[in-house]
């Protein structure tokens, strides 16, 4: 099973976590997501921008890389 890394600038809320945390694990290849406030580890098959996208499409005024 593939692993990535997610870093975040910006996630100041229980809230916004819990939001990445939904739209990542809706992801087709996605088994698993950690969620924090400075990042993510993922586990799946989904591809990194993929990733990137789904979390960037929240609008939370927040950096992904």
């Amino acid at each position: 099973m593939a692993y990535q890394s997610l870093t975040f600038q910006g996630v100041t809320s229980a809230e916004q976590v819990n939001k990445i945390t939904t739209a990542l694990m809706v992801l087709e290849g996605v088994d698993s997501a950690e969620v924090g406030r400075y990042g993510a580890e993922i586990e799946g098959r989904a591809k990194r921008e993929v990733l990137i996208k789904a979390v960037e499409k929240l609008n939370l005024g927040i950096k992904v890389s």
